[in-house]
């Protein structure tokens, strides 16, 4: 399915309405989930010293906020709210 793209012209101003497909917001997910967990695993290392507590920190970390970031995403994508 392509993206939802509206073209209006009123009053000689031009208003788009663009709705990301969801596996852009995947990618999307994906990409910063690989650079938020990379930066909890090196601070989580700096404090604590040992490679398997910070791999398991950073392992949670990458679950849940990847979870969390996607339905954020997808939320936020049906809210019309400054899109006009």
């Amino acid at each position: 399915m392509k993206p939802l793209i509206i073209f209006q012209l009123q009053k000689y101003e031009r208003k788009w309405v663009l709705n990301d497909l969801k596996i852009r917001s995947l990618v999307k997910t994906v990409s910063w989930r690989i650079t938020g967990s990379a930066a909890t695993f090196f601070i989580a290392y700096l404090f604590t010293g040992d490679l398997t507590v910070a791999g398991v920190i950073g392992l949670v970390q990458l679950v849940s906020n990847t979870i969390l970031y996607y339905l954020h995403e997808r939320l936020w994508n049906r809210i019309q709210w400054g899109r006009d």
